[in-house]
């Protein structure tokens, strides 16, 4: 039985109600830290409860002021550090700048190594995060990092429960997303498809091509996160020409930025579907379209699991409950 003897969950700004989802899912309470910023606009920290010998988990997603967030984080490690701390996790649902992963032109910098040795060198023993956008990012660590912590499980029992799988065919907006979308549909014995897309610049997509049937199917798109959603419309909109009756997409990071919303609103997408590894109350508000599946209960098994030292490996395959 869970008692939460030795453990504390402290959170930044970023996502304070996933913490506290995820503390209320254990049992306990979101320990007392006070976050501020001074006039300078520098962080100050200060963790008010004890945390000597004890493991602790700060929770911090890279959204909104990913700058700010990413300083509160590393300050608040090196706070719990410094007071004695047994053991340090930095939970990260959504990594910060991890399409900064590689060095894609000249002199262009890999600000997710960046990250990771500031995240680190502050004093970090684990990390666990959820959908890294490039697998690498997991090397750029000395320390483990439960990266394989995919919200494809909760994905799957969401398609189950409100399709039928004979309709489905899962489908990939670009090739680097195929291995994800090929594994959701073996996974649920469904057809598969994907598209080719060639860009113009970052975020402009300008040319897709649809490989595989669609016709007559419900398309479920399936992608590691939706920014600006040109992408995603835009194989909304492909798949209605081809003869998809209906078409959803399904994300883990839901990050829709600038005119995302009204992107979403105007496109032939049914609803988006996205987790709740970001904030999105707001965005749920604003467009119709926007249905969030909360994986709080999956973070919070993990940090169970990974407290009383068991294999967190099951949660590759099932949802906790």
């Amino acid at each position: 039985m869970f008692t939460g003897n030795g453990i504390k969950i402290f959170t930044g700004s970023s996502h304070p109600e996933l913490a506290e989802i995820i503390a209320r899912r254990l049992g306990i309470q979101v320990g007392r830290a006070e976050v501020s910023k001074s006039g300078i606009g520098e962080t100050t920290v200060r963790i008010v409860e004890s945390v000597r010998e004890d493991d602790v988990y700060i929770i911090n997603t890279g959204c909104g002021q990913v700058n700010t967030a990413l300083m509160e984080l590393c300050i608040m490690v090196h706070a719990c550090k410094i007071a004695s701390a047994k053991r340090i996790t930095a939970v990260l649902p959504l990594f910060p700048y991890a399409r900064q992963d590689k060095k894609d032109k000249s002199r262009a910098p890999i600000t997710a190594k960046l990250v990771a040795n500031m995240i680190q060198k502050s004093g970090c023993d684990h990390v666990v995060t959820m959908d890294l956008h490039a697998s690498q990012i997991q090397g750029f660590f000395d320390v483990p990092v439960d990266k394989y912590l995919y919200a494809e499980p909760s994905a799957i029992q969401y398609i189950r429960s409100n399709f039928s799988l004979p309709e489905i065919v899962i489908v990939s907006p670009d090739a680097g997303g195929a291995k994800r979308a090929t594994s959701m549909a073996d996974r649920l014995g469904v057809d598969f498809a994907l598209f080719h897309k060639e860009r113009k610049k970052a975020n402009e997509v300008s040319r897709m091509v649809l490989v595989g049937r669609v016709k007559g199917k419900i398309a479920v798109l399936v992608d590691d996160m939706a920014d600006t959603c040109g992408t995603l419309c835009l194989a909304a909109q492909h798949l209605s020409e081809a003869g998809a009756t209906r078409v959803f997409g399904l994300v883990t990071h839901g990050i829709l930025s600038g005119n995302a919303l009204k992107t979403i609103e105007e496109s032939a997408l049914e609803k988006l579907i996205v987790t709740n590894t970001l904030p999105q109350q707001e965005n749920v508000a604003e467009c119709s379209k926007i249905e969030v599946i909360d994986i709080g209960n999956v973070l919070a098994e993990v940090i169970r699991r990974s407290h009383y030292g068991e294999s967190v490996s099951k949660l590759f395959d099932e949802v906790p409950y």
